[in-house]
């Protein structure tokens, strides 16, 4: 008896289950979604390789990854950070570059890093921003923000900026801060 009532109990609460769900009770999330306002491709951890030719150009890593392909000016977005190396034919690294996030102008092929942006150039040269474009197209990177640059030689600050990709002919726009003078260079 004992067995047949437990039975009895299953089978009443199984028949409740099953006919609580009826047609009203579906939701249609299809309706609400918006595919031109999704990601058509999310990816986590990513480490990757670029090239150019059959040339390795790029090493990417980043925790996420979204490419919004279907929007009126596809892109690609790396909201958690970014930290991308430049190789030269050689696959030696010469320029490394970390951001908190990122996004890629597809299809003009433009860079927005934003962030505390880091910039190394081989050997020692660094360049902080709190926002750097790099413009593919034009070889050219540029800021309309702070910038602080650090060589073997010197440290330069200001606001706006503007270099060739390989970061070897530069300038600040509106330079500031204490720069030191050799006075003994000024009496020749």
């Amino acid at each position: 008896m004992r067995i047949t009532g437990l039975s009895f109990i299953a089978a009443v609460g199984l028949s409740v289950a099953a006919g609580s769900c009826t047609e009203e009770t579906k939701v249609d999330i299809s309706r609400n979604l918006d595919p031109s306002k999704m990601p058509s491709m999310v990816t986590h951890n990513i480490s990757t390789l670029v090239s150019d030719s059959g040339v390795t150009q790029y090493k990417i890593v980043a925790p996420v990854w979204y490419v919004y392909d279907e929007v009126d000016t596809p892109y690609w977005s790396f909201p958690e950070g970014l930290y991308l190396q430049k190789f030269d034919p050689k696959f030696k690294v010469i320029a490394t570059v970390a951001a908190d996030s990122a996004r890629f102008f597809r299809l003009q092929k433009l860079w927005r890093l934003e962030g505390n942006v880091e910039m190394t150039k081989a050997p020692k040269d660094v360049f902080l921003s709190p926002r750097v474009f790099w413009d593919q197209r034009r070889q050219r990177l540029y800021s309309d923000t702070f910038i602080h640059i650090e060589n073997a030689t010197h440290v330069l600050e200001g606001t706006g900026f503007e270099s060739d990709e390989r970061l070897t002919r530069y300038r600040i726009l509106h330079p500031s801060g204490i720069f030191p003078v050799d006075r003994d260079k000024l009496k020749q």
